[in-house]
C-alpha cells in the first residue's frame, strides 16, 4: 500500500521546535560537551600553553611506558553475567583505614598551579565533594595547611619525595600531619628525574619565561595567562622559590641514596598509613612489605621516570598472588577511563589514582572541569559494574577480565 502524505500542522511541529536554552557560563558550555576524558584533553590542549600542557601529556624518553601501559587497558576483554539486578551499584571501598565513595583517588601532581591557577585547591575540593581522597605532592604548588583548608572534611594524603635535606622533608611529613593528612605515599622511583623530553624541547621553567615563543602560544590563550599574571605568585609545598628547569630541580632536591633503611626510618616517624609508590617487580613489592609499609602503589610514575618499565597492569596478578589477599594494593599509570578502574579492580586492585585524566579536567575548565572529570569516571565505572552484572565492587574478580598481552618475552 502506497503511504499517504500530507503537508505537516503547526500544531504536528510545534512539539518538535524545542530548542534548547543557551548557556551564558562559556566554562559550563564547553564542559557540558565533555563526555570522555579524551575530550577533557582535546579542551584543556586547546586553552593551556604549550609548555604547562606537555608537561602534563608527555612521559619520558621515546614515550613507550605511557604507550604500553595504555594499550594494557585497550588490550582486555570483559566477561559480563547476566541476569543479575544491578538496579543499585555499590562503587564505595575501604582503603588505607578509612572509606572512599568511588574506588579512585587524585594522585600526586607537581606543579599543578601551572596546569591552571585554581591548581591543588580545585583538586582538594572537589575530591572532598566527591568523597574521594586527595594527593598531595611534595612538589606542589599549595601548602599542606592550605590544601586541607580547600579539603576541610575529606581525606587528603601526602606524597613524600626524601630530598637531601632529610630536616626539611620530615618537616613537611610534620606539617601534613598536623593538618590531618592520614596517608603517606613514600615515592622511590626517582633517584633521578627521567628524561622528558618534551619539557627540553619546550624550554619549559619554574616559573614559566616569557620569550618570544610562549608570547606566540599565550595569543590563543589569553585566560591562562590573565589567570597565571593575576592571582597570587607559585608556592611549592617542598620549596620557597625556583627559577631553572623541572629535571635540574628534581636532580637538586632528591636524594638518589634513599634504601630500605631509610624506609624503615620513614615508617618511625609516620603513626599514619603508609603506601610506597613506584614499586615495579614483585620481589619489591614483598621486600617494601617486610620493611612495615601499609600497602604499595603500583606505578611507573605515569610513563615519566624510565622508559620501557613494566606495565603495573601487567604486574598486577602476579603481585597480588605473591602479597595474598590481605596487602592492600593500590594502581596507576595509563588510567583514563572508568572501565580501566573496573578492570583494575578486578584484576586485584583495591584502588587506582588518576593524575593526568584529573589534570585534563582542570585545565579544562578548573573546578568544574575536575567535577567533571570526576563525573564521567564515576559514570563510566557504574556503567560498566551495570553491564558486568556486577553490584558491588567488592564482588569484582578476575573472571571478568582477560588481559591480552601483545608483548611476550622471548625465550
Amino acid at each position: 500500500m502506497k503511504q499517504e502524505r500530507h503537508f505537516p500542522k503547526p500544531s504536528e511541529l510545534a512539539p518538535l521546535l524545542r530548542f534548547k536554552k543557551f548557556e551564558m557560563d562559556g566554562r559550563k558550555r564547553r564542559l557540558a560537551k565533555a563526555h570522555t576524558i579524551a575530550d577533557l584533553r582535546k579542551i584543556a590542549k586547546r586553552r593551556t600553553p604549550q609548555g604547562a600542557f606537555d608537561y602534563t601529556d608527555g612521559a619520558a624518553e621515546a614515550e613507550l611506558s605511557l604507550a604500553r601501559a595504555r594499550q594494557a587497558f585497550l588490550d582486555i576483554e570483559f566477561h559480563p553475567a547476566i541476569l543479575r539486578d544491578v538496579s543499585a551499584v555499590d562503587t564505595s571501598v575501604s582503603i588505607a583505614g578509612g572509606t572512599s565513595a568511588l574506588p579512585f583517588g587524585i594522585a600526586p601532581t607537581g606543579f599543578t598551579r601551572m596546569m591552571h591557577s585554581e591548581g591543588e585547591r580545585a583538586g582538594a575540593s572537589a575530591a572532598g565533594a566527591a568523597g574521594i581522597p586527595f594527593s598531595l605532592s611534595t612538589v606542589g604548588t599549595t601548602s599542606p595547611e592550605d590544601v586541607a583548608r580547600a579539603n576541610p572534611r575529606g581525606r587528603n594524603w601526602f606524597q613524600l619525595y626524601m630530598q637531601k635535606d632529610r630536616a626539611k622533608s620530615m618537616d613537611l611529613v610534620t606539617r601534613a600531619a598536623v593538618s590531618g593528612f592520614d596517608t603517606l605515599l613514600v615515592t622511590v622511583d626517582v633517584p633521578v628525574a627521567g628524561a622528558r623530553l618534551r619539557d627540553s624541547y619546550n624550554g619549559f621553567t619554574i616559573p614559566p619565561q616569557l620569550t618570544p615563543k610562549t608570547v606566540l602560544n599565550a595569543i590563543p590563550r589569553p585566560e591562562w595567562w590573565v589567570n597565571f599574571l593575576t592571582t597570587e605568585p607559585l608556592t611549592f609545598a617542598s620549596l620557597s622559590e625556583w627559577d631553572g628547569t623541572i629535571g635540574e630541580l628534581l636532580d637538586a632536591l632528591f636524594d638518589p641514596t634513599l634504601d630500605f633503611d631509610d624506609l624503615a626510618w620513614i615508617r618511625e616517624q609516620w603513626s599514619g598509613k603508609i603506601f610506597v609508590k613506584g614499586i615495579q617487580t614483585v620481589a619489591d613489592a614483598k621486600a617494601v612489605m617486610d620493611v612495615g609499609a601499609d600497602g604499595i602503589v603500583l606505578s611507573n610514575h605515569g610513563g615519566r621516570q624510565l622508559d620501557r618499565a613494566p606495565v603495573p597492569f601487567h604486574l598486577l596478578p602476579a603481585v597480588r598472588k605473591e602479597l595474598g589477599d590481605d596487602a592492600e594494593i593500590i594502581l596507576d599509570t595509563g588510567i583514563m577511563s572508568g572501565a580501566d578502574i573496573v578492570a583494575a579492580l578486578a584484576m586485584g586492585a583495591d584502588f587506582t589514582l588518576v593524575g593526568r585524566a584529573y589534570l585534563y579536567g582542570l585545565m579544562a575548565g578548573g573546578r568544574e572541569g575536575v567535577d567533571r572529570s570526576i563525573d564521567i569516571l564515576r559514570r563510566e565505572i557504574v556503567r560498566t559494574m551495570k553491564l558486568l552484572g556486577v553490584a558491588s565492587v567488592v564482588d569484582l574478580n578476575p573472571g571478568h577480565v582477560t588481559q591480552l598481552r601483545r608483548l611476550i618475552p622471548r625465550d
